[in-house]
């Protein structure tokens, strides 16, 4: 692209970013060079990929719909993860004298970005393979540390834009994939059996009218036999072994009856086929393995989701950090610290343990933390927790606690606690289990004994065995799991993930609703709200702050980025940022200086009484002012703040009259957060402010009634844990997605309003096919006792009841998209 080409299109349209595709600020658009770029991040991984020849990666993300995200990278050099003793914690060695490791990493989101980390061999010889799990963003790296060093691997990563960081928990996750892995197994070879029965019932069905050799009815007569005696000992095994659980626990679940049934259709096909004559019953005893099977994969897939609650929480934490030992800085892993270390913590980088600042003047951002949206300035003898970023210039903190003992590690025991004692909701088919085996066998004593009285010894077994079979309770076992698993579905296409389904259940009722301010009814990151100054010096201001980390200088790039510098020699030039104050640049006008007002007042800077009035009247509001300085006085001023979703208000109209009590709870300020309730209907009494974690917590425990919490922060994981339904909404921190039950990963809070008419359709679902599956079984089985039902016509029912429930269950999906 010339240069007279990329000045006439960035005057009509947007230019791109050659790597992510995003629009490039026309304040760092190049027009000498062929591709432009959005940042530092972006070029730098599209020149590996072009001299790896690796450039397939833009097709592949094309062709996967792989949404487009600029490259961040911390351009860390991760020195400790060379010493042994990481190693030792958190490697494994294997044949041939490589070693493995597992790295969650962060900023994977689509197929190309498993793509791309799946070839890190072809970027780093060395490296053995790369294996990624795409919905645990968990890598497996396999290398040969006499070729390649762990460092240079881990910053390969995190040049791509995947900054790494130690997996813990691993170990669960295998165990739950090996059983997942094996309940697939099950499914698809009772799928094959299924599939394989009812085409031999077809031809044996169709030779009963259009006639059939007497040696094929039994050679397909014994080969199905075969099949589904397989389908009943391997995939149907599982309730077999879970009927024999309940009855020594002395206890009774769905399993009792469905065994049951199994066992006699089992029996009696088995019976008929050597007989030469009768029902044989496989081919419906096979689909209603299959569809049983089908029905308990979705539930385990949830209690997988469910249990996986603690296995992210620690992966916020940083692994490593520099520390001042004998006067010289080295980097060492967390776990070597102790109490009197001293730790010298960058800009953008997270503090690794609590401790009391001992050099150094900044400001930290304690939103993950705490809540509050604003950072707040932190002076030698301030304490300092784990988990918070320090957002500007350096720090040295002398450790007091590390490990479980923070404030953060406190934090993830209560999380802990809350999931454990989180109380069962007992499903309504397995409390009417009891009973319903109870009656069955009654029923079926009572028909055999009646039938033997009445009539032949072999009638009695006929109607005994229709009634067995007619009484299977696959109906009233698929009714519940199939219709959450159609709801759950359905949510997934809305961009909800709902990890637990009982909280389904909880939603479509009333009571508390608990909503964390930062980043659920407000975007949870600084905008401009307000501008006072000259339009040019808009694209003066992005072009000088292109460079910083800081979230208010991302605030202004992202307002002022499409602006450009008109006249060149105002281009900044020598720009210096002045780590946790502002920045100061030089343009043709003088001395560019852009920071807070104290800032500005340290540098000399001229600001009249009525713009200190206005700067107040800002702050009074609850927003953070920037003022732009040039030649010694105050040429613009910039307000910014956390700004409501667009939907704030229309949703929480919504949630009240749909019963919800809400109550807005958060760490910020009183003011602050009367005001957002103001904006969104709510009154003053109905907010908390100031609310620490532990008080959040203290809060959603008080079970005076069924209590919804909807947060996005570490400070809101515990209550998330604990509260009877978590939600956790878009950009939440790791830990909060962890504890929730739910996780809303489109904007806003109209997610949430279309959730809990998810949840009312869902109940009312549920309970048409409890009765349906109930009334089938009365009416079935006293048909099957009265002698009406024939073991034929029973088996033929059987799977028709499942059918029926699995189309209301579509029902939910069907309503769900007319929507």
């Amino acid at each position: 692209m010339t240069s007279a080409e990329v000045e006439g299109k960035s005057t009509s349209t947007a230019v791109t970013c050659a790597h992510c595709g995003l629009p490039v600020p026309k304040g760092l658009i190049d027009p000498a060079a062929d591709e432009q770029f959005c940042c530092h991040g972006c070029r730098t991984v599209y020149d590996l990929l072009r001299d790896a020849s690796l450039d397939d990666f833009y097709r592949v993300r094309e062709a996967t719909g792989g949404d487009a995200q600029p490259v961040r990278s911390t351009g860390k050099r991760y020195e400790a993860f060379d010493s042994p003793e990481f190693q030792a914690q958190h490697c494994r060695g294997i044949a041939g004298g490589h070693l493995s490791i597992d790295f969650r990493l962060e900023g994977v989101h689509c197929a190309a970005c498993l793509w791309l980390v799946e070839r890190l061999p072809q970027l780093l010889p060395g490296v053995s393979s790369t294996r990624l799990q795409l919905r645990d963003a968990v890598a497996r790296v396999t290398w040969n540390p006499a070729d390649v060093q762990l460092s240079s691997i881990a910053a390969m990563l995190d040049r791509l834009g995947y900054p790494p960081h130690p997996a813990r928990n691993t170990t669960a996750s295998e165990v739950h994939r090996r059983a997942e892995r094996s309940q697939l197994i099950r499914l698809g070879v009772a799928g094959a059996c299924a599939g394989n029965t009812m085409l031999l019932a077809i031809a044996l069905y169709a030779g009963d009218f259009a006639g059939i050799e007497a040696e094929f009815a039994n050679l397909f007569r014994y080969i199905s036999a075969g099949i589904g005696i397989i389908s009943l000992v391997w995939p149907g095994s599982v309730f077999f072994r879970g009927a024999l659980a309940a009855l020594r626990a002395r206890s009774a679940t769905l399993d009792v009856p469905i065994a049951l049934a199994l066992a006699a259709g089992g029996i009696a096909g088995l019976w008929n086929v050597i007989a030469g004559s009768g029902e044989i019953y496989f081919d419906s005893l096979s689909v209603l393995v299959f569809l049983l099977l089908v029905g308990r994969w979705f539930q385990a897939r949830q209690q997988r989701w469910a249990d996986e609650t603690v296995g992210l929480l620690n992966s916020f934490t940083p692994s490593t950090c520099r520390v001042v030992r004998d006067d010289v800085m080295v980097e060492t892993t967390i776990d070597s610290l102790s109490a009197g270390d001293v730790v010298e913590v960058l800009s953008g980088d997270l503090v690794p343990a609590d401790g009391t600042v001992v050099h150094g003047n900044s400001t930290l951002n304690r939103s993950l933390l705490t809540g509050e949206s604003q950072p707040e300035p932190v002076v030698v003898g301030d304490l300092v927790f784990a988990g918070t970023q320090n957002m500007g210039s350096v720090l040295r903190v002398r450790v007091d606690v590390v490990g479980e003992q923070t404030r953060v590690g406190r934090l993830m025991e209560l999380v802990t606690e809350g999931v454990r004692e989180k109380p069962p909701i007992v499903q309504l088919a397995d409390r009417a289990a009891g009973w319903f085996v109870a009656v069955v066998l009654v029923l079926a004593f009572a028909t055999f004994a009646w039938w033997a009285a009445t009539a032949t010894l072999g009638e009695a077994v006929q109607h005994t065995i229709a009634l067995l079979i007619v009484a299977c309770p696959c109906a009233l076992g698929l009714a519940t799991p199939l219709t959450m698993a159609v709801a759950i579905g359905l949510a997934a296409r809305r961009h909800v993930l709902i990890k637990n389904a009982t909280a389904l259940e909880t939603l479509a009722g009333t009571g508390r609703m608990l909503l964390d301010k930062t980043g659920t009814l407000t975007r949870g990151r600084p905008t401009l709200v307000e501008w006072i100054g000259p339009d040019w010096l808009k694209g003066v201001v992005a072009h000088a702050e292109s460079r910083s980390t800081h979230p208010i200088a991302r605030a202004l790039v992202e307002a002022f980025g499409d602006h450009t510098i008109d006249d060149s020699a105002n281009v900044p030039q020598n720009v210096e940022e002045q780590h946790g104050s502002g920045l100061r640049a030089s343009v043709a006008e003088g001395e560019l200086l852009v920071g807070s007002q104290r800032f500005l007042l340290q540098n000399s800077v001229s600001i009249s009484d009525a713009e200190l009035e206005q700067i107040a009247r800002f702050e009074q509001s609850g927003l953070t002012t920037i003022g732009i300085a040039l030649g010694g006085k105050l040429a613009a001023t910039a307000a910014l703040g956390d700004q409501l979703h667009s939907d704030a208000q229309l949703a929480v109209e919504q949630l009240s009259s749909s019963g919800w009590k809400l109550r807005i709870v958060s760490g910020d300020a009183a003011a602050v957060v009367h005001s957002v309730a103001e904006q969104v209907g709510l009154a003053a009494e109905a907010t908390s402010a100031e609310v620490s974690p532990e008080d959040k917590l203290a809060l959603v425990t008080d079970r005076s009634d069924t209590t919804v919490m909807i947060g996005d922060g570490v400070n809101d994981a515990a209550a998330l844990a604990a509260a009877d339904v978590g939600i956790a909404v878009e950009g939440g921190a790791e830990a909060s997605l962890a504890a929730a039950d739910i996780y809303v990963a489109a904007p806003g809070l109209m997610p949430v309003v279309e959730l809990v008419e998810l949840a009312h359709r869902t109940r009312r679902t549920v309970r048409r096919n409890l009765c349906i599956a109930l009334a089938y079984n009365v009416v079935a089985v006293s048909l099957a006792a009265a002698g009406w039902i024939s073991p034929l016509v029973a088996a033929i029912l059987m799977p028709i009841s499942s059918a029926t429930v699995i189309t209301i269950a579509m029902s939910i999906h069907l309503s769900g998209e007319s929507r």
